[in-house]
């Protein structure tokens, strides 16, 4: 019971709680989207078109980035209306979701309404039947069976996009598997698969049987697997019955330092009383926004990142001016409090092998601007697209043969195996020591400092017990800890998970 995937099955019952949750809403909310527009498509041909070429683009949308749209356009909506509207978490999962369960219940609603005997019609007709009775005692009992394929494959299509939702903040088995393809924990990946897998066929099973009982007139069937499938979603949904425990929320960006510091946070929150669970795999464009709309409650970030990205700042002050200012604004225009810096810093650093830095004479980003044209860059997912990039190209006009992203650990990897030659490395991460990499100097001063600080959001933010529990954080993690605890999660062999290393972090910390 103590292997990797066992201990990774222990965190399957929040998760799946909320996956059903978010799963159920999303099919039972496109059933009633569909169905009364499928009636009316297929009695208006226009109609039809409209709906079903609206379904049929939303399809050929990738489910991630239709998740991400909501974002910006809920945001919106929630600044219009005084902030009121959630735009992370399990509305624009819920929205995003509900899209993409439309197509196959409409067509298959139109579909099965249109292809029914005019014989049949006219027979309803005959008899004197209002269009109700004939809708109600007719066709639907003869379209069921068609529709029930249609919503079966809507429920699959739903439950598997499903795990997308952890980039938005929705908790699901996404977590699990965006948490161990960063941390190439593959027991965390497997447990995630495999329950998404399982939860999907055990629900595409039981609708068959409904299916089957709809299409022999078996009504006894159909109605105990649908009691079961009833009796299935509200044991799944156990584990988000209240406990009466104050319960917070504790966010994490996409990459290991960021889920061992997550989980060190929660343990001190844990000690003192509180109910933790966790989002993690948010992005840096999203998760201060989320901080700041109540969506979670406590997160570490970075001085620099506040600064250029939401503070829109291209000065580079001070370290210490940096945290200092991060602080002020964030209090005055967010409510937020700052903690303050965790004692180290987390820096983006351009970084090349160390052997071939020194074989071409690369010592600092004044040197790379000559050799650029000749090397392939790797950045992690975010840095192409973020201030400090275009930042650094202004002070340094770098132009590479190729950019590629990648995920941190596959970055790492990527100059490890020569198809990156330069990376966007993390300064406080084991693996730059690790693989000999040779960090290039910033003689122009273009990257601000990256100083870890912790925030916490507006609901605690004066809250004596809740700072208490983690004021003994600040000032107390060294780089050198961090870096070895990073590179426990990191490393290719002998792997830490995130807990482990966050145990081992706080066993040296000495608070």
């Amino acid at each position: 019971m103590d292997s990797p995937f066992f201990a990774a099955m222990a965190r399957v019952p929040d998760l799946l709680a909320a996956h059903v949750l978010l799963a159920a809403a999303s099919l039972v909310l496109g059933l009633v989207i569909s169905v009364p527009l499928a009636i009316w498509s297929a009695r208006r041909p226009l109609v039809a078109r409209a709906a079903l070429g609206f379904a049929s683009l939303v399809q050929t949308i990738p489910s991630l980035a239709l998740l991400a749209l909501f974002y910006p356009l809920l945001l919106s909506l929630s600044a219009l209306v005084g902030g009121r509207i959630p735009a992370l978490g399990f509305l624009p999962s819920l929205l995003a979701l509900t899209l993409y369960a439309l197509l196959p219940i409409l067509r298959n609603g139109v579909t099965g309404l249109n292809s029914l005997d005019p014989a049949v019609i006219e027979a309803a007709d005959g008899v004197g039947m209002t269009a109700w009775q004939k809708l109600v005692l007719v066709e639907a009992p003869l379209v069921s069976p068609v529709l029930m394929a249609g919503i079966r494959t809507a429920a699959v299509w739903t439950i598997g996009a499903a795990t997308l939702s952890t980039t938005v903040g929705q908790p699901s088995l996404g977590d699990m598997i965006f948490a161990g393809l960063q941390t190439q924990n593959w027991a965390l990946v497997l447990a995630g698969c495999l329950t998404a897998a399982g939860l999907a066929l055990a629900v595409d099973a039981l609708l068959g049987v409904v299916e089957h009982g709809i299409a022999n007139r078996k009504r006894v069937r159909a109605l105990l697997a649908l009691g079961v499938l009833a009796i299935g979603i509200l044991l799944a949904l156990t584990p988000m019955l209240p406990t009466g425990k104050k319960s917070v929320v504790v966010g994490a960006k996409g990459f290991s330092e960021q889920y061992i510091l997550a989980r060190i946070i929660g343990h001190r929150l844990e000690a003192a009383g509180y109910r933790v669970s966790y989002r993690e795999g948010l992005g840096s464009a999203v998760v201060f926004g989320a901080l700041a709309g109540g969506d979670i409650d406590v997160y570490v970030d970075y001085s620099g990142t506040i600064f250029t990205n939401e503070m829109k700042r291209t000065d580079v002050p001070t370290r210490a001016q940096i945290v200092a200012q991060v602080g002020d604004w964030a209090a005055r225009r967010h409510h937020i409090r700052q903690l303050g810096a965790l004692g180290f810093e987390n820096a983006y650093a351009f970084a090349m092998n160390g052997a071939e830095a020194r074989r071409r004479g690369i010592a600092s980003l004044d040197d790379l601007v000559v050799q650029a044209p000749d090397l392939d860059f790797g950045s992690d997912l975010e840095f192409l697209e973020r201030p400090e990039w275009a930042a650094v190209r202004r002070a340094y006009p770098l132009r590479f043969k190729s950019a590629q992203a990648y995920s941190p650990t596959f970055m790492y990897r990527a100059i490890e195996s020569g198809r990156a030659d330069v990376i966007s490395a993390f300064s406080s991460d084991g693996r730059v020591a690790a693989q000999k990499l040779a960090v290039l100097a910033d003689p122009k001063g273009a990257i601000p400092g990256y100083d870890a600080v912790l925030l916490v959001g507006p609901p605690h933010a004066r809250d004596a017990r809740f700072t208490a529990a983690l004021a003994p954080l600040v000032g107390h993690i060294p780089v050198a800890l961090m870096r070895e605890a990073n590179y426990m999660v990191d490393r290719d062999t002998d792997k830490a998970s995130p807990e482990e290393a966050a145990r081992w972090l706080e066993a040296r910390m000495g608070k």
